[in-house]
Parts: C-alpha cells; structure tokens; sequence
C-alpha cells in the first residue's frame, strides 16, 4: 500500500504540502495538479498497471475538458455519468462480466489477459458521477479547470478515499492556510493510522491467512468464528488506519476532508452501523442510489426494494466477483429486516437491554458477512458448512 512507503512522504506529501504552503494562493491548485500528476504517474510504474497505468492518467485530463460542458438540467451531465461508469466497467469488472458466459478464462475469448485497476478508480470514478450529477442538479458550481482538477486528483484522499464532495473540498481548498497547527494535527493523525494498521491490522493476518479451505477443513470448529471475527478486526483497523492516514495528509495543506469511521462495531442496529463505516461511500450511495430510486418516501415493499438495489451496488463497487455481490445482497437483507422491524414496532423507546441485544446481533451478523467478502463463494459455503455441521 502506498501510505506505507517512505516515497510517499518523502518524494510527494512534505514537499507538495512545503511547495503549497508556500505558494501564492491561484498557484496552489496547480501544486496540487502537479505534484499529483508526479505522484500518480511514479506509483502507477512502481506497481498499478506500469506505463500504461501511468498513461491513465488522461482519463483526469478527458474528464476536466468534458466536466466544462456540465450546466444544470443538461442532459450531457448523464453522458458524463455513463462514461465514468463505463471506465469503471472496463477496468475492473471486463473479465468478470465477459467470463459470466464461459466457466473457464482459457475458454473466453474476450479475456483481457494484462488487465489491471488504474489507480484509485474505484474512488475517483464516484467523485466524477458526483460532480456530474450535482451539476446537473445545480447543486455546486463549475469552479475553475484547475480547481476542479485538484479536486480529482487531490493524491491524499486518492488511493483509499475518503469519497470528496466538490462543493465541500472547493472552498477549503480557496481558504486553506496550512498553519503549523494544521501540520501538527494532520501528522498526528498519520500516525493514529500508522499505529491502526501496523499494530493492530498487520497482527490479525496470523489468524485471517487461515481463512482458506485446506486450514478450514483441518481446524477445530471452535476456532473458525475466532478467525473471522479476526478479519472483522482487521478489515476496520485496515480500511480506518488508511482513512486517519489519508485524512491526516489533507490536513498537512489545511484542507479537511470527510470522516470515514466513527466507531461503526459498537452500534446497535445495522443501519447505525452503515451511518458509521465508510461514511463517505454510504453518504455517497444514499445520495446518489437510494434518493434517485425513490428513498424511504415510498411503498414499504417498493422501499424495501431500494435498500437491496442499494447495497447490491455497494458490493458490486467492493470487487469483482461473485462473492461480494452475495455480500451487497447480505447487507441489503439486513438493512431491510431492520426497517420491518422499525415499521412493525413503531417509534417505542429501545430500552438498554433492547440496544445491548441490538448490538450483539448487528456485531456477530456484520462479522459473519465478512465470510462473503474475503472467500470466494466455494470456500465461504465451506466455512459455513465445517462451522455449522463440523
């Protein structure tokens, strides 16, 4: 990962964050730019789909011509979205899709065989359908080219989010002073992240690399919910350590961007849960999935419906593969049996014993949720089958 190399600090964080600190305020945008631009063109080489991953770096540049042509209630701003959509559809799911129609890769003709994920698509391509959706709503404003180019390829929040909202990042971004206390924060928080995972998400491997069918199908049963419930540990100390990291970087240039984690384990009902883990993308699916398709302000079963389209797409977005669109569908389940048991019961006060029960159902339901996201679908059914039956 790269918030783990020295290069990232050294070659790119503290000189670009040196280089705007010290820049006049209509230079600073370009810092960004450019510094951006070195930054993902070196990773890309290093690593994300080598000189070809590094020309990738024209989508930016394709998106902030054709963004110029958003105004609101225009119907190029959908042209805008279907062509996002269609980069992330080529990049990260063209051999899952084409592979639907042939049981074995040697067999598809349509294999793309040097395929590869440009790096930090999966986040970049989401703050593209924003802006192009927002615009069309008249929500935010153009902004200049080279502000909106630093909002896309602002390298902090790049990698791993979190998921930026123009019309939130663009006046920070004007007003950004980058004092020392900005620094002192933002390093703190680069090392709260640094902590996360190296002390806590790196420990859990020693459990979780036992997440496999040949160690599944030699362990004692006792010790197969222990293992998962590692990778629950692992995934959020992963995921918020690269967050607090993330974040912490924007703030070395003075510029606060949006929380992702805010202790989603120790909620009481799923929906709380989704509230508080990876906000940015949740906030994102709710404002561009959910309300679109209707919301909550609709039939019961039509919003039931929504809530499962919803986080089909939230698995769907997570990896391409089978697996993680059964995880989508898990979460929609839940999410939608704790709506009917919100319509069933009313607006009744939930007593302590009444949230404490809550929390150890949304806690061990999440965590066995995770047997979708990180096995394939064979070896999930596995795990199931060894735990359930032996």
């Amino acid at each position: 990962m790269i918030f783990n190399t020295f290069d990232y600090y050294f070659f790119f964080l503290i000189p670009a964050a040196l280089a705007f600190k010290l820049s006049p305020l209509p230079w600073r945008p370009w810092v960004i730019v450019l510094s951006a631009c070195f930054f993902y063109v070196y990773f890309s080489l290093l690593g994300f789909g080598g000189v070809v991953g590094a020309f990738c770096l024209s989508i930016f540049l394709w998106e902030s011509i054709f963004s110029r042509l958003y105004r609101p209630g225009a119907a190029i701003c959908f042209i805008g979205v279907v062509q996002s959509v269609i980069f992330l559809a080529i990049f990260k799911y063209w051999n899952y899709l084409t592979g639907l129609a042939w049981s074995a890769t040697s067999a598809n003709p349509w294999h793309w065989s040097g395929a590869f994920l440009p790096l930090g698509i999966s986040f970049f391509t989401f703050e593209f359908i924003h802006y192009a959706v927002d615009r069309y709503r008249g929500k935010t404003s153009a902004g200049a080219v080279k502000e909106y180019l630093a909002f896309i390829l602002f390298f902090p929040t790049l990698v791993a989010g979190p998921i930026k909202r123009y019309e939130d990042f663009l006046p920070k971004l004007r007003a950004a002073e980058a004092s020392w206390l900005d620094l002192q924060t933002g390093f703190t928080r680069i090392l709260v992240g640094l902590v996360k995972k190296f002390a806590v998400a790196d420990l859990m491997t020693a459990f979780t690399n036992h997440l496999n069918a040949a160690d599944i199908a030699i362990a004692d049963r006792r010790v197969l919910p222990l293992w998962l419930f590692a990778y629950g540990i692992k995934i959020y100390f992963d995921f918020a350590g690269y967050s607090d990291i993330a974040i912490g970087s924007a703030r070395v240039f003075g510029i606060v961007v949006p929380e992702n984690f805010d202790w989603p384990y120790m909620r009481s009902n799923i929906a709380d849960f989704w509230r508080n883990w990876h906000i940015s993308l949740s906030t994102w699916l709710f404002d561009y999935v959910f309300i679109p398709l209707g919301g909550s302000r609709v039939a019961r079963l039509r919003n039931y419906s929504n809530l499962i389209v919803t986080m089909f797409i939230s698995g769907v977005w997570h990896g391409a593969g089978t697996n993680f669109i059964v995880w989508g569908l898990w979460h929609g389940m839940l999410l939608t049996g704790n709506r009917v048991w919100r319509d069933l019961r009313g607006a009744r006060q939930v007593s302590t014993v009444g949230r404490l029960i809550g929390w150890a159902i949304t806690f061990t339901t999440v965590n066995l949720g995770w047997a979708f996201f990180c096995m394939d679908l064979p070896t999930a059914r596995f795990f199931f089958q060894r735990l359930l039956i032996g």
